[in-house]
């Protein structure tokens, strides 16, 4: 993972450089500046309006008792995407104005989602004894088990049940 922001930490620089001669070429230095700061002030403007309605979905779903999950990874999508859009360059401001389409964010969501599940480790612990463990990939593990549910006996209460 390092070694790809390396990449990125690289090329994007220098691709955003290539864009810039490209795009100067095209229209001229002014005209290029001019939606440099265009996009800035544009994404600004859409980061504060999504910014607040995304605050404000989020707080009703905490006032309501619910985990705002979806609204949190909106709210970091939309930090990315104003963190791209003040980044002078096109290719940031491209990259950033995706972040601000919902149905993109959504998608997003999602794939993450399933690459998180696919590679996560479950674990149950009951009185700090593992009783499951689940692997992704859907390997069978061997493994023992003790039965722990109590069988009405001469010696025990049927009525007696355990704590849960």
């Amino acid at each position: 993972m390092g070694f790809l922001i390396l990449i990125a930490l690289i090329c994007v620089p220098l691709i955003e450089i290539a864009v810039f001669i490209e795009v100067g070429g095209l229209v001229g230095l002014w005209p290029t500046l001019a939606l440099i700061v265009l996009t800035a002030v544009l994404g600004t403007w859409q980061l504060r309006a999504q910014g607040l309605a995304t605050l404000s979905r989020a707080r009703s779903q905490m006032e309501r008792g619910e985990m705002p999950a979806r609204e949190l990874f909106n709210g970091l999508c939309l930090l990315g995407a104003g963190a791209l859009l003040l980044t002078p360059g096109f290719v940031t401001d491209s990259l950033g104005a995706l972040l601000f389409v919902p149905p993109l964010r959504d998608a997003l969501r999602r794939a993450i989602g399933r690459y998180i599940a696919a590679r996560a480790e479950t674990r149950v612990f009951v009185d700090g004894r593992e009783v499951h463990r689940h692997h992704p990939g859907g390997r069978t593990i061997d493994g023992e088990y003790d039965d722990l549910t109590e069988r009405p006996g001469p010696d025990r209460d049927p009525s007696r049940r355990l704590p849960r």
